[in-house]
């Protein structure tokens, strides 16, 4: 009998541990990626700074970008900036604005992308999408998954406390973003894959039973590794599915409705996903949830990130029109103003006990 396989899009090493920065002049030689040493490296002008300080001598081939910022204009910009140079790779050295810009440059000039992430806020750092900000808002641009990721964690713990939180939130809210996915697969027939589905589920149940908290290598790691999981399985599935249903439709409601005021991307789909799972019936996995995300200091009701229930249950409402065609626990129900400012009073007071 023939054997059935297919190829998954996924970086050619993973690198997760402390010190990893140090060596990413070796990794890069071990793995084939470039042994010249000539790589084009895009960092933020804050902290990339630093990081160059700390890295350029080991890379005296390499070339180095200033990110102007997160929109589609200045990955443009960068990706014109970078090729007229003759480059084995691109190397986005930074948070998620410059991983996103320096993806999404490396494919508009046909070079191999490696990510070293920096903080640990959202599940671009392997994800086949770019997240930039342009005349309409926000957009999602597919490129190609990098070849590499590199995570080290001492400069993870350098970052701000409030990356690692929100990155826990993304990695969380892969589990009611799956419930979606199988919901829409049962009601309508929409094709799911089942590895797709499996590794981003894993992912946030990990993190979600993982005792460990912020700051110790053993959650760290485990978060990190959910992270990249969720990208890989965005790969496999072809699109966001496997970690972006209802949750994510309700934070970018918030971000729609009430500019300059939205909370962390991580923070604002953690509130989502638990809310979600609370819609779907699920109360113990809606229980979990809220739990995981208060133990790791993460918001649970709309209150803790500055927000009235009526401006959330506006939200809510509004939601289903950020994503059109995607079909979620909101558009399944679709409950009406008061009823979706019952669900969300319940909610409150079950979180509260």
């Amino acid at each position: 009998m023939p054997v059935l396989t297919r190829l998954i899009p996924s970086p050619v090493v993973v690198d997760i541990r402390p010190g990893a920065l140090d060596d990413l002049a070796g990794i890069l030689a071990d793995e084939r990626i470039s042994h010249s040493g000539r790589l084009a490296i895009a960092v933020s002008g804050g902290s990339g700074a630093r990081l160059r300080e700390r890295v350029a001598p080991s890379l005296p081939g390499a070339s180095w970008f200033e990110v102007g910022g997160g929109t589609i204009d200045d990955a443009v910009r960068l990706a014109d900036s970078m090729k007229s140079g003759h480059y084995d790779a691109v190397v986005g050295l930074g948070g998620g604005k410059v991983i996103d810009c320096a993806k999404y440059s490396a494919a508009r000039i046909g070079l191999p992308m490696v990510a070293v992430a920096t903080n640990l806020s959202h599940d671009g750092v392997c994800s086949p999408v770019s997240i930039l900000d342009n005349d309409a808002g926000r957009g999602s641009y597919g490129v190609p998954t990098p070849i590499a990721v590199i995570v080290d964690l001492d400069v993870i713990r350098e970052a701000p406390m409030r990356f690692v939180r929100s990155g826990i939130g993304d990695a969380l809210s892969n589990i009611s973003a799956v419930a979606d996915w199988e919901l829409s697969k049962r009601v309508n027939g929409e094709q799911l894959d089942g590895l797709a589905a499996a590794m981003a589920r894993q992912a946030g149940e990990a993190v979600l039973r993982h005792p460990g908290g912020c700051g110790d290598d053993g959650f760290l790691t485990v978060l990190s590794e959910g992270l990249v999981l969720s990208g890989i399985a965005m790969s496999i599935a072809g699109h966001t599915r496997p970690s972006s249903g209802a949750c994510h439709e309700i934070s970018h409601a918030l971000d729609l409705l009430y500019p300059g005021r939205a909370a962390s991307h991580g923070e604002q789909v953690g509130l989502g996903a638990a809310f979600a799972m609370h819609l779907r019936g699920d109360q113990e996995e809606s229980l979990l949830l809220a739990e995981a995300l208060r133990r790791h200091g993460l918001p649970v009701v709309a209150e803790e990130i500055g927000f009235s229930d009526d401006e959330f249950v506006r939200a809510v409402e509004f939601a289903p029109e950020t994503r059109p065609g995607r079909y979620t626990i909101l558009e399944h129900l679709e409950l009406s103003p008061a009823d979706t400012r019952k669900a969300y009073g319940d909610y409150v007071a079950a979180v509260a006990g």
